[in-house]
């Protein structure tokens, strides 16, 4: 068993910032889920482009709202407080945030938590999680 508490990764190593939000890392590869978890933030009026060619991801909103639009097709889904989405075609998007928003995010492959997104928006592999 294995209980992380949000405050014991606030301010360290798993706590990472990007110029429109911030990651919170809570469970990693090296927790050996098979996924990962994190808890990020999403600042109001920002957009940011994502596209994790590597990696599925599923994003539950817990607060604020926003919208994605999905850049394959051009279309928009409006999203909000207690509604999930799935990036299950490895979707490169959109990200806009009306609000500041708060996100439950699950990776799969698990994040090692070494990851940044590169020019393209997206998450390397990476191998090593030591």
């Amino acid at each position: 068993m294995k209980v992380v508490k949000l405050d014991d990764v606030l301010g360290t190593e798993n706590e990472v910032k990007g110029e429109n939000w911030t990651s919170r890392r809570l469970l990693l590869k090296k927790d050996g889920m098979g996924y990962s978890v994190h808890d990020t933030t999403i600042k109001a009026g920002t957009e940011t482009h994502i596209w994790y060619q590597n990696h599925l991801e599923a994003v539950y909103c817990i607060e604020g709202d926003g919208e994605v639009e999905t850049l394959k097709d051009g279309k928009v889904w409006p999203i909000k407080a207690n509604e999930i989405y799935a990036l299950d075609q490895n979707d490169e998007h959109m990200l806009r945030a009306n609000t500041d928003m708060r996100m439950v995010c699950v990776f799969n492959p698990p994040i090692t938590g070494k990851e940044t997104h590169d020019e393209n928006g997206v998450y390397p592999i990476v191998e090593d999680d030591e």
